[in-house]
């Protein structure tokens, strides 16, 4: 596979990831390696690969050099290229600071990705990242099983369709094992898709819904930053509202979506660095 390169595993709500660090961009990943990397029973087992290499030394980062140190490569469980990963970055700051690679400034840590220049802020456990501004910009349909789901498709630098279940249909009834059916013209290089249902009103919030999610190349995952991103962008529209904060449950647990009043979108969420190691094979 890639014997002798050391990792790192690190989650962000369950979202889980190896962690490669490759500063001068030494190494090519190819999408059969990182698919070994990511297989739970032969490899090390993850949502997906995070390749931690300095902008200027990566040609997708490059473009990106003046304003960020690090690009985040992050590649999903299957090997094909992302765009973004709000689970992602958080992990993807929390590594660099925790290994010594990176210090945050008084306004954060500015991290490069595919989808443009993020900067994250840490607050004890939490991290705080200033994520892409989503965009709601269409209807569409999403389908699992017998059952079909009316959505929105929306940009967050990635793309997503987010689902609200019909009255009387739970999350947990819906079976993710496959990926739902969806409009191949629209999504045409795939999308995430999240199911949500409300949740009981929550002290501090203005919005509290809960999702599942099927993410691109990855399958159902016990979180998705950017879905989140995503849902919460669809709540507080649907909601009327034009700033507020919603809690977004997910089987991994909670992330918080922000829309302050200088229009800046917040993700906020754990992240958490649990092993190091070295592939051997």
């Amino acid at each position: 596979m890639m014997g002798g390169v050391l990792f790192t595993k690190g989650h962000g709500t369950g979202n889980d990831f190896v962690i490669i660090a490759d500063p001068d961009g030494a190494l090519e990943l190819t999408p059969s390696q990182v698919a070994a990397l990511c297989d739970r029973r032969f490899g090390i087992g993850g949502d997906g690969v995070l390749r931690v290499v300095r902008t200027a030394k990566d040609p997708d980062g490059a473009a990106f050099a003046a304003d960020a140190e690090w690009f985040m490569d992050y590649r999903n469980a299957d090997g094909s290229i992302a765009e973004m990963c709000g689970n992602g970055v958080r992990v993807f700051t929390r590594y660099l600071i925790s290994s010594g690679l990176a210090t945050p400034g008084p306004a954060g840590l500015p991290v490069a990705t595919r989808a443009g220049v993020v900067v994250a802020v840490i607050e004890g456990d939490l991290i705080r990242v200033n994520m892409t501004t989503p965009r709601v910009y269409a209807a569409s349909t999403a389908t699992t099983g017998p059952l079909t789901f009316p959505g929105m498709a929306v940009d967050c630098g990635n793309p997503h369709l987010v689902c609200a279940l019909h009255d009387g249909v739970e999350l947990s009834s819906l079976d993710l094992s496959v990926a739902p059916d969806f409009d191949t013209a629209l999504f045409s290089r795939g999308v995430n898709v999240e199911f949500t249902v409300p949740a009981p009103p929550l002290d501090g919030f203005d919005r509290h819904v809960a999702m599942r999610v099927h993410e691109r190349g990855s399958g159902e995952t016990l979180s998705c930053g950017s879905g989140a991103l995503a849902v919460g962008a669809v709540a507080l529209r649907d909601a009327g509202l034009t700033t507020g904060k919603v809690a977004v449950e997910l089987p991994g647990g909670r992330l918080e979506v922000t829309h302050d009043a200088d229009d800046r979108w917040w993700l906020a969420g754990p992240a958490v660095l649990v092993a190091n190691g070295e592939i051997l094979d």
